[in-house]
């Protein structure tokens, strides 16, 4: 009953077949191999598009190393004050740019609001020299709280952002899940929502170790191959990277990977919300379930096994917060779960309610 991650899974089988394939033979290295090329091919097929796309083996670098092409290191980056890039990556994001500052903006249930945007930008005048000078924006799909801009959100979003002459990036570690979920195209989703750079995350979705930083107009990512090598993101045998994306997007494996892990969350969710006790303070949405239990549920499911994460207070309101006998608590589902784990978790958590 492993609810900690969807990065505590393995590897699906087919990326790992399409590794032990890539081994074979000799190919070009640093990325110049066939199995890099395809998946770059296959990348701008799917997002109906050419793209600039580099490979790395990290969601930290693919993060940082994206934000470093869109910011000086005297420039600002708004962000949730919750964010990833904020709160989880150990400042790689300010060293990759050199001194970037990152500045977090409230929303609730991890989502940036257009007021908060609007602010901020007024806040951070352009040309006052005493003040970080606005840069980007980087927005979470899905976020932190496994909540999801619809489609009109994000466009809001960046319509702002480009007004501020602000170029955006999108962390997408569970880019695959937020698609699934909204159901809509990974082009409706990125560029043609206003979104300059993606961090593409397939780590979570079933691959081994591999992400992408996708540039959708290829004439502003002349920095990036020399940022990429000077940072050591460039894997000598790049075709290992290459064979994992290709064989992910293959077929529309990675949606079918991110519908499973979904399909699990909403699983779960459904079954807690018949618990006596159990509180959701939002819908679920990707493959991510928050919830608050009963403090005797949550020693017993502990007691039989399961792992998750408490996640104290963050994204609720001083109403929803968890009392003096409950925690709050995240739960992921990924490509791997079964209904058998989640089934067993529930059972439990009934014989203890």
């Amino acid at each position: 009953m492993d609810f900690a991650s969807d990065n505590a899974g393995g590897a699906s089988p087919k990326i790992m077949d399409a590794i032990v394939a890539a081994n074979a033979g000799f190919t070009p290295a640093y990325g110049a191999d066939e199995h890099s090329v395809a998946a770059a091919r296959k990348l701008s097929e799917a997002f109906e598009r050419e793209c600039a796309v580099f490979l790395v083996a990290t969601g930290t670098a693919a993060n940082a190393l994206a934000l470093a092409s869109l910011t000086p290191p005297w420039g600002a980056v708004f962000c949730h004050e919750d964010a990833h890039i904020s709160d989880d990556e150990c400042g790689a994001p300010e060293f990759f740019t050199a001194g970037a500052k990152l500045v977090g903006l409230k929303g609730a249930q991890g989502k940036i609001t257009a007021s908060a945007l609007e602010d901020a930008v007024e806040r951070f005048p352009r040309g006052l020299v005493k003040q970080v000078q606005p840069a980007a924006l980087s927005l979470s799909q899905a976020t932190e709280c496994g909540t999801l801009y619809t489609l009109a959100e994000l466009r809001g979003l960046t319509s702002i952002a480009h007004e501020a002459g602000l170029r955006v990036h999108m962390d997408g570690a569970r880019f695959a899940n937020a698609i699934e979920s909204l159901g809509c195209s990974p082009a409706d989703m990125s560029w043609r929502a206003g979104v300059d750079t993606l961090s593409l995350g397939a780590t979570k979705c079933g691959a081994l170790a591999c992400e992408a930083v996708i540039v959708f107009d290829p004439a502003r990512a002349d920095d990036l191959p020399y940022r990429r090598k000077r940072a050591g993101h460039t894997l000598s045998k790049g075709r290992f990277l290459g064979a994992q994306m290709a064989a992910w997007l293959d077929g529309g494996h990675w949606r079918e990977l991110a519908r499973h892990a979904n399909a699990m969350a909403a699983r779960l969710a459904m079954g807690l919300a018949e618990i006596p006790g159990v509180r959701t303070p939002w819908p679920r949405q990707v493959n991510e379930v928050f919830t608050v239990l009963p403090a005797g549920m949550d020693r017993a499911l502990r007691a039989a096994g399961a792992r998750y994460y408490d996640w104290g207070a963050r994204g609720l309101t001083s109403m929803q917060a968890p009392r003096a006998d409950e925690v709050f608590v995240r739960l992921v589902t990924s490509f791997a779960t079964t209904p058998e784990d989640v089934d067993r978790f529930l059972k439990v958590a009934r014989s203890a309610a």
